[in-house]
């Protein structure tokens, strides 16, 4: 929804719905496809309403070239660079970016110092839009003395960036956590310093904010450009109901501990840190979509420095909430005595999908090379969070059919296999920095030449479906239940699966209808619930609560570390539930309106199978391929068990997998 249009639904009394998070941000990787500097163009399509006025920062993640930002005030054709003083460059109209309805596309493969689309190059681009209590940019000449500028933020700024665009001079950036009488450089590596002639000594306004004779703000003759980033403190208008935050401009304090933890009320998506105290640190720039890992390796960008991406280790990882800090002393995130600023942007969506198309995804792939990666998979329209592949579906030569799942939120090269109990590995299943479907792996022979693979592939949603790593505490019993571990699911979870991943432990399951059970054992469920305690209690919409009542390792040993995939019901979309079997044929409503395109069934009476159905394989009315994943078993593709039904899907057999009389079934469906 445009912001113009916001406005004449609030004049009218009608809508009250927000912008959502991933209309006025997005982070999108891409591979440049210029060959020369010519009239080569490229679109990226990243649902971005840049008509509505933005900025656009590209940066290579593979060589070593400058930053580029380039905004809707000054033109697609001025650059700017956050790793230089320099003024702003013009180019030719063989080089430029045009800014679209739904993102921006670019001609010719460089803007002078910042390359942005040269053919064999990896690319990464941050966009913001412009929006009320989100991201403004400004345009001013220099005056010499104390003026103030006008704003249309809404709010009053978190953090204002400033540079003078006909001048060689740094970049000056005012941050609400070091006040009016301080700036610090974002193309430096130095630590914050104190003026009176930056700010003039006064605070930015929801309206205005001031500059003084500091010339890098405001010298006579010159002209600046300024972005300035909001600040909500409950007060954010966003999402379905128009009351959620989604930027923050904070501080921190280091510390020698690991898990220092920086609350943001969000679980955020992409995060900019500086060191405000020491000098020498660089700006550092994350984002999930290139990856911030749970336990594995991170790859940030320095905002101040032309350099390729880095991986040092894992750093920082991301909470339902925040962001913890995973290194002890490294002084450019957590050294003790360091005081920190960051902007952090929160993870979309923030409304619950009311397209199954948008959030979930059915591929099959075939004819891989061998080499590792290799982008096999059809585009699906969206950047999948993460992804359930069976490898080898007619048993390859790699020794039979695995079911691995592969997480954007644990990292490259980390996988589990649900018919075991193994530890996490290694294996690269899939990796996820692209902003369609990811690459995959050679885990386990998915990608040897003329492997057949399944590819079930989920994006996080409210109400759909969320993904949560923790950290077992051991402290919480059957009675006395403390462990409370935050989740953005936004609905009570219907189903959980949750594993160990640093050593050996079933799969546990726990489902709203039917207790708990194992998704990797045939073994039929127990109506005593995960943890000894009823669903109600164990999972709320905020939060679910993991006790050590009955075999802690498999869910909460102290220090031990687990991922839970969170599965709830969305209106046409998706749905969790149950039915019990009549042996002959019975419909099966999930209030789609064309049918299910993905159907997971488990008998909880009896020992059997998790079955999974899907329409590339096939759901028709005659004999269904079906895949067990809790087995290593191939394909099976006789049998009709379900059969096509426009509300969801039908049961049709008497087969104790789908529906024997008398037995109970529980599903997961997606439309």
């Amino acid at each position: 929804m445009t912001a113009s249009k916001l406005v004449l639904n609030a004049s009218s009394g009608v809508g009250g719905a927000g912008l959502d998070v991933d209309e006025v941000f997005s982070t999108f990787v891409y591979d440049g496809n210029s060959s020369s500097n010519t009239a080569t163009t490229q679109q990226i399509t990243n649902n971005i309403d840049l008509t509505e006025g933005g900025l656009v920062w590209i940066k290579r993640r593979d060589g070593s070239t400058h930053h580029g930002l380039v905004d809707t005030e000054r033109g697609g054709t001025k650059e700017l660079s956050s790793s230089s003083s320099s003024a702003q460059n013009t180019a030719d109209s063989s080089q430029n970016i045009a800014f679209n309805t739904d993102g921006f596309t670019m001609t010719g493969w460089y803007l002078y110092n910042a390359t942005i689309n040269k053919s064999g190059e990896e690319y990464v681009s941050w966009t913001f839009r412009k929006a009320p209590k989100f991201f403004d940019v400004v345009t001013y000449s220099g005056t010499g003395s104390a003026q103030n500028i006008s704003h249309n933020l809404g709010s009053v700024p978190g953090m204002i960036i400033i540079k003078g665009t006909n001048i060689t001079e740094n970049w000056i950036v005012y941050h609400r956590s070091l006040g009016e009488t301080k700036y610090i450089q974002l193309n430096t590596t130095g630590a914050a310093g104190t003026s009176s002639i930056a700010w003039n000594d006064t605070a930015p306004t929801s309206t205005q904010f001031t500059v003084n004779t500091f010339n890098a703000v405001n010298e006579s003759g010159y002209n600046y450009v300024a972005y300035l980033f909001a600040h909500n403190d409950g007060d954010g208008e966003f999402g379905p109901d128009s009351d959620q935050d989604v930027i923050k401009c904070g501080s921190y304090s280091g510390s020698s501990s690991v898990g220092n933890f920086v609350n943001l009320g969000f679980e955020p998506q992409f995060i900019l840190i500086k060191n405000a105290s020491s000098s020498g640190e660089d700006w550092l720039m994350f984002d999930t979509m290139r990856g911030i890992s749970t336990g594995s390796g991170d790859f940030p960008l320095y905002a101040n420095t032309n350099s390729s991406t880095v991986s040092i280790g894992e750093v920082i990882q991301c909470e339902a909430n925040g962001f913890s800090l995973m290194h002890s002393s490294w002084g450019g995130i957590n050294q003790s005595g360091s005081d920190y600023i960051y902007m952090a942007i929160r993870r979309g969506p923030l409304a619950a999908p009311e397209d199954a198309t948008k959030v979930f995804a059915v591929k099959a792939s075939t004819n891989g090379s061998g080499t590792l990666p290799l982008d096999i998979i059809p585009t699906i329209g969206f950047a999948p969070d993460w992804g359930f592949v069976i490898r080898n579906i007619i048993n390859g030569s790699r020794g039979g059919t695995l079911p691995y799942i592969g997480t954007r939120l644990t990292g490259y090269g980390k996988s589990l296999l649900t018919d075991r109990t193994s530890t996490e590995g290694t294996a690269t299943i899939y990796d996820f920095a692209t902003s369609d479907a990811p690459l995959v792996g050679d885990a386990g022979g998915a990608n040897d030449s003329g492997a057949q693979n399944i590819h079930w592939l989920w994006k996080r949603a409210p109400s759909f479906c969320d993904v949560v790593c923790y950290t077992g505490d051991g402290t919480s019993s059957n009675s006395t239940r403390t462990a409370a571990i935050p989740h953005n699911l936004g609905v009570q979870p219907e189903m959980a699966w949750i594993k160990r991943r640093d050593s050996t432990s079933e799969w546990v399951v726990a489902h709203k209808d039917y207790g708990a059970g194992y998704l990797n054992l045939t073994n039929s469920f127990s109506t005593y619930p995960i943890g000894g305690v009823n669903h109600n209690d164990a999972f709320t919409a905020t939060n679910f609560k993991i006790g050590t009542w009955q075999q802690e390792a498999n869910f909460n040993y102290s220090g031990a570390t687990y991922i839970a995939y969170l599965f709830a019901s969305a209106d046409g979309v998706a749905k969790v539930g149950s039915y019990t079997g009549n042996g002959s044929s019975q419909n099966i409503d999930c209030g789609f309106s064309s049918g299910a395109r993905f159907v997971l069934i488990k008998n909880v009476s009896a020992d059997d199978n998790w079955m999974v159905y899907d329409s590339v394989r096939g759901i028709v009315s005659g004999n269904d391929p079906y895949l067990r994943i809790n087995t290593a078993l191939a394909e099976y593709t006789t049998g009709d068990h379900i059969d096509p039904y426009s509300s969801g899907f039908a049961a049709t057999s008497n087969d104790p997998s789908t529906n024997k009389s008398g037995d109970t079934y529980i599903f997961y469906a997606i439309a």
